[in-house]
């Protein structure tokens, strides 16, 4: 039976540190150079929109596990000429043997799901990132030796990172706070779902408007861009309303001295993050740049493979 990663809701405990070990497997085994997983399939990657590290990752993931990655661009599809969702999800299954997919519209992605019968992959959308949230949690697991009981902050805008992240926390038992500009919260019903697996797993999920409380102890502090990808008709009134979320090195004094400053990049200096913060020695964002590559190997081998109890 096929399986899809559209959210962070797709994947139980065990599931997401069983692919937190495995991508730890692949990052340790990189210098033994290519493996072959993949080899003889080939995955599409379909971009609505444009992307440095999820692209160049996926593509370099796929390479490495001995498949073919095939870039296709929304204008290089008949999507962008009216073809459905529907039949162009129909139509790739009958070709390549995974899609990667980063869309302008959830829905889009959840039907591309429902009528692909071969595994599809969120490469982002506008309401999660999953693939995302696996490399940070892998990042801080690295860093700080633990996520259960972990007090990680988030500071910004409720976004996709933010959702997949939260969801992720209260999986394993983090305790996540987030700082939000009223308006800008998270969507209810996914801080009400990780509120309940935070119930299970020992964590917590907080969601305000203060950032200073939230900062304070706090031994992760994670910030975004305040203007996301389709949001730049609001920048000027965004900018407002996040005046006071900057998360420049007073705010993080409040933190754990031994915190770690994480952003998951592109970052727009001067806005959310001042250029002390994210070159200073609190920052690991080229760690969890690289951990991006890993992680959706991680994911790539447990959806495609066909292999996934086994290892690498």
């Amino acid at each position: 039976m096929k399986r899809d990663l559209l959210g962070m809701e797709d994947l139980s405990r065990r599931e997401v540190e069983e692919l937190l070990r495995l991508a730890g497997r692949y990052k340790k085994g990189r210098k033994k150079g290519s493996s072959s997983e993949l080899r003889g399939k080939t995955v599409a990657l379909i971009f609505e929109k444009p992307s440095t590290r999820t692209r160049v990752s996926f593509e370099v993931a796929v390479h490495e596990m001995g498949g073919k990655p095939l870039f296709l661009s929304s204008q290089e599809l008949q999507l962008s000429r009216g073809e459905t969702v529907a039949d162009t999800a129909r139509t790739l299954s009958r070709y390549v043997h995974g899609i990667v997919a980063r869309v302008s519209s959830h829905d889009n992605l959840v039907e591309l799901a429902r009528y692909s019968t071969i595994p599809v992959i969120n490469a982002l959308s506008p309401l999660q990132h999953p693939c995302q949230a696996l490399a940070d949690l892998l990042t801080m697991q690295e860093q700080k030796g633990k996520l259960k009981g972990l007090k990680v902050a988030w500071v910004g805008d409720g976004n996709n990172v933010c959702n997949s992240l939260m969801l992720g926390c209260a999986t394993l038992g983090s305790h996540f706070r987030a700082a939000v500009p009223p308006g800008y919260e998270p969507p209810a019903e996914l801080v009400e779902l990780a509120r309940r697996r935070a119930e299970e797993s020992g964590g917590s999920v907080e969601i305000g408007h203060d950032p200073k409380e939230v900062v304070s102890g706090a031994e992760v502090v994670y910030t975004d861009v305040f203007v996301s990808m389709g949001k730049e008709e609001e920048r000027e009134r965004r900018k407002r309303d996040f005046q006071g979320f900057q998360v420049n090195s007073q705010l993080l004094s409040l933190a754990s001295e031994e915190v770690i400053f994480m952003h998951c990049l592109p970052a727009h200096r001067g806005e959310e993050v001042t250029d002390e913060v994210i070159d200073g020695p609190h920052s690991v964002v080229f760690d969890q740049a690289e951990n991006r590559l890993h992680a959706q190997k991680a994911v790539l081998f447990k959806l495609l493979s066909g292999r996934a109890r086994s290892s690498p």
